[in-house]
């Protein structure tokens, strides 16, 4: 508590002020091992909303949420990505080892003024952030500052955002307000995927009815993104998954997704699409256009077999348009 009765929410103002006023008992544990996370609203607690106080001294976990070490498929994906950022873009980074691998690289690239706006931070903005790389300068609102509404990843994040002005936590529906993303020129949004079907359909969250994730912020920056002035959103994914029991190698790019399978991003709104293989942009393309140059991305391997059932689906070429 600080000297004026508040409590800090520390790495998480998604959603904490929402359920505190909703309610009915409000119980605190108090940890010193807690960063204090600078926010613009909603990120604290003042005394006298509060029932009952625990205090805890619990040491902070070393990693939560951290990314993996980048494959070199992570690597050729995240090249093909950094193409198309440009000086002064206003970055979103999903959750998963890829989207960090792009943080690393544009932290060892020549882009600069870059801008962050995002769901969830993670540790490839501090490295972006040690390289002189964020300045926000260009942001039309909390200029100059990293604005997030949770933390997942090292001790260096932790380190990094305890007490720094830099960075601002705020609500979920503050940094997910697709509105607000629209607003934001140049407007960078780049997340995974498990699956992604020949009409440009994205499911993030299963695979089939085999669950894996929760929807998160992906399709608030997707839409926000295709709506920004020379914004763009990139969906990456490697081409295929090998099983680890079997050896046997299959296409993450589907004739259609897997029967239950969620959708996470409509084809509608899709913008890029990026594997190893390469990216495709499918916004305004129709049908018989994305299906070709989605194609185009999938493992060879499976190219042909990818032909043959979008021929049967009708959705190959012009000339199969009846």
């Amino acid at each position: 508590m600080d000297s004026h009765g508040w409590f800090n929410f520390g790495p998480n103002s998604s959603h904490l002020k929402a359920a505190c006023e909703r309610g009915k008992c409000i119980i605190l544990e108090v940890n010193t091992s807690m960063p204090y996370c600078h926010g613009g609203f909603e990120n604290c607690i003042h005394i006298d909303d509060v029932d009952m106080i625990v205090e805890g001294d619990n040491r902070l976990l070393d990693e939560l949420g951290g990314a993996a070490q980048p494959s070199e498929t992570d690597l050729a994906i995240a090249h093909l990505v950094m193409e198309e950022i440009p000086n002064g873009a206003c970055l979103q980074l999903g959750i998963g080892a890829m989207p960090g691998t792009v943080g690393k690289l544009i932290a060892e690239s020549d882009l600069k003024d870059l801008g962050v706006h995002t769901e969830m931070y993670v540790d490839a903005f501090v490295d972006m952030s040690k390289a002189g790389k964020i300045t926000g300068k260009y942001k039309p609102f909390d200029k100059g500052r990293q604005t997030y509404t949770f933390a997942a990843g090292t001790r260096k994040l932790y380190e990094f955002l305890d007490n720094n002005p830099q960075c601002m936590a705020a609500p979920v529906n503050y940094t997910n307000d697709i509105a607000r993303v629209s607003q934001i020129p140049n407007f960078v949004s780049i997340n995974g995927a498990v699956d992604i079907d020949l009409y440009g359909q994205v499911s993030s969250e299963s695979s089939g009815t085999t669950h894996i994730s929760g929807a998160g912020g992906q399709m608030d920056f997707v839409l926000g993104a295709y709506l920004s002035k020379g914004g763009k959103s990139f969906i990456c994914c490697s081409s295929s998954v090998k099983d680890k029991k079997t050896g046997e190698l299959s296409s993450r790019i589907r004739p259609t997704l897997l029967n239950g399978s969620v959708v996470t991003a409509t084809r509608t709104n899709l913008n890029y699409l990026v594997t190893e293989y390469g990216k495709v942009n499918v916004k305004g393309m129709s049908t018989w256009q994305r299906s070709e140059a989605i194609i185009n991305i999938a493992h060879p391997q499976f190219r042909e077999e990818l032909i043959a059932e979008a021929e049967k689906m009708r959705i190959w070429r012009r000339s199969n348009k009846k």
